[in-house]
C-alpha cells in the first residue's frame, strides 16, 4: 500500500480546491481538517472526500467562497445560513462564535443550516475543550439508514460528539453515528475493495449484505 507524507497531502488537496474556485484560505482550512481525520485514524473522513467535495462543485452543489449570513442573533444563540460553501469553513465559524458567546453568557447554542458535509464532529467539540469548556455537536444529513425492521432509507447516521476538559493533559472527547456504522466506513470499504462485516447494512431489497457498494445501490445502513 503506497504511504504519503501528509504535508504532501495537504499540498495536493489545497491546490486541487484552488484549482476548482476556493480561496486559499478555505482551501488551507479544509485541507487540514481533512488531512487531521486520517492522522487520526479515521480515513472515512479524510482525503477520502477530495473526490466527493470536487464533483460536488462540478455539480454546483457546493460553492466555495460564499457568504456565511447569520438569519438569527441573541446574546447566546444564533443561526447561520452557510449558503452551500465548505462544511468545514462554516462549523468552523459557529464553533467560534458559540465559543464567543459562552464566554460572556456561561453558555450558548448555535446552529447553522445550507452547507456542505463538514468532515469529522469531534474537531469543533475539541475545539471548544481546548477553551476551557464542554462542546457539544449533532449534525443532521441525508437519509442512509433505515429504522429498525425497515429497508427503506429514512433517518440519517445522526452523528454526534462531545468534547470536554478533564483538568489533565488529555481531554475527553466522544465523537459516533448513532448508527450501526458512519457512511464513511462503508465509502473507505468501498474504495480498499474490501468486504463489511456482517450487521452494517443491507441492499436495496432489505436483504443482508457485506458488500458495501449495495449501500450506493439504493442500500440502507442498519440503525
Amino acid at each position: 500500500m503506497p504511504i504519503f507524507k501528509a504535508e504532501m497531502l495537504r499540498r495536493l488537496s489545497e491546490e486541487i480546491f484552488v484549482a476548482y474556485g476556493a480561496p486559499a484560505e478555505e482551501a488551507k482550512l479544509v485541507s487540514e481538517f481533512l488531512v487531521k481525520a486520517n492522522l487520526c485514524g479515521h480515513d472515512s473522513h479524510g482525503v477520502i472526500r477530495v473526490i466527493q467535495y470536487v464533483k460536488a462543485i462540478e455539480d454546483g452543489i457546493l460553492k466555495p467562497s460564499v457568504k456565511i449570513d447569520i438569519i438569527k442573533e441573541t446574546r447566546s444563540s444564533a443561526l447561520l445560513k452557510g449558503n452551500w460553501g465548505f462544511g468545514q469553513v462554516i462549523a468552523k465559524r459557529a464553533m467560534e462564535l458559540a465559543i464567543e458567546k459562552a464566554k460572556k453568557n456561561s453558555v450558548s447554542v448555535v446552529c447553522a443550516f445550507d452547507l456542505y458535509h463538514i468532515g469529522r464532529l469531534a474537531d469543533y467539540t475539541m475545539f471548544a475543550a481546548e477553551n476551557k469548556m464542554i462542546g457539544i455537536a449533532m449534525v443532521n444529513s441525508t437519509p442512509t439508514v433505515a429504522p429498525y425492521g425497515g429497508r427503506e432509507r429514512l433517518i440519517s447516521t445522526a452523528p454526534i460528539s462531545y468534547a470536554f476538559p478533564t483538568g489533565k493533559e488529555k481531554m475527553f472527547v466522544l465523537d459516533i453515528a448513532t448508527s450501526v456504522c458512519a457512511e464513511g466506513k462503508v465509502r473507505v470499504s468501498l474504495h480498499k475493495g474490501e468486504n463489511l462485516p456482517e450487521g452494517c447494512i443491507i441492499d436495496k431489497e432489505g436483504n443482508p449484505s457485506t458488500n458495501p457498494a449495495d449501500l450506493y445501490e439504493g442500500g440502507a445502513i442498519l440503525p
